[in-house]
């Protein structure tokens, strides 16, 4: 039998609700990306500041699939209180920032959102992961 930790300050613990459940959407809108990735065309053109940008859809397509994929199960596991899923969520959550990141110059406001919402869930799953009960 496991014993609840007491937690520091009162609704700390929905912090790492709040980060498990943006993890389940933002996999959910990485795997819709993957998705329409690779069912469109092969190529994505933009023109940003005078610059051609060309990406390859299939190879960002299975990327998001991928991506998409871990922060959906990582997201579910979070819920259970595991410290390998507060890890997990932590490497996940980075993984898709840098993906954005890559995308930027193409899909701004985008970009931004995400890097912003993974910020939020590295925050809450570092400075109040701890306050979830134990995992047996």
């Amino acid at each position: 039998m496991s014993e609840a930790r007491a937690t520091t300050s009162e609704g700390t613990g929905g912090w790492v609700s709040f980060a498990a459940t943006i993890l389940i959407l933002s996999g959910a809108f990485s795997l819709i990306q993957g998705f329409i990735a690779l069912i469109g065309s092969n190529v994505y053109y933009t023109v940003e500041g005078g610059t051609l940008f060309l990406f390859d859809l299939t190879g960002w397509g299975w990327w998001n699939l991928i991506v998409g994929i871990v922060l959906l199960l990582t997201g579910f596991a979070v819920l259970t209180g595991a410290t390998w899923a507060r890890v997990l969520a932590i490497i996940a959550a980075g993984l898709s920032a840098i993906g954005q990141m890559l995308i930027l110059p193409a899909q701004p406001w985008w970009s931004v959102i995400i890097i912003t919402v993974d910020i939020l869930i590295i925050y809450a799953v570092t400075a109040h992961g701890r306050d979830l009960p134990l995992a047996e």
